[in-house]
């Protein structure tokens, strides 16, 4: 796999595919109301760091996670484009963005996925990566289409 993961803006324009697909997959089959992701202006912001994964500089993944305090950040906005699924990239972003928030100094790397098939295996994905199921946290409610999920980076 001859990929590179990279902090990026993500206002960057050759993204745009990446982000009409992430924000069209959120939206197949969750409630609006449901719908917790970020978008790409929002992932500008101050407290986030933003990843896209290239390959021969094409972006075919990218991630983020957002500062919640000085030990817990919020894994934001992981997508691997559909055509490029299947080669393990979803693994090597989760890695990339677990061993940044560990060099920041966080020591609990936490997520909001939903419970409907579409994120099947993006829940499995976590699992294997070590995260668990937990309670609500930094602003969010119990819903019943949310499944949240934390790790601890010590």
């Amino acid at each position: 796999m001859a990929v590179e993961i990279a902090e990026e803006h993500p206002l960057t324009p050759d993204l745009s595919l990446l982000f009409e697909r992430h924000t069209a997959d959120m939206h197949a089959d969750t409630p609006p109301e449901s719908i917790h992701m970020m978008d790409k202006s929002a992932l500008a912001a101050p407290g986030i760091r933003f990843f896209v994964l290239r390959d021969g500089g094409q972006p075919l993944a990218m991630g983020a996670y957002k500062r919640i305090d000085a030990t817990h950040a919020e894994i934001k906005s992981m997508h691997v484009l559909s055509e490029a699924r299947g080669r393990g990239l979803s693994k090597a972003m989760l890695d990339h963005l677990i061993a940044a928030a560990r060099t920041d100094g966080f020591l609990r790397l936490s997520l909001e996925t939903g419970v409907q098939p579409t994120f099947i295996a993006a829940r499995a994905l976590y699992d294997r990566a070590g995260f668990v199921e937990c309670p609500p946290f930094e602003g969010y409610w119990d819903d019943p289409n949310s499944i949240f999920m934390t790790k601890m980076l010590a």
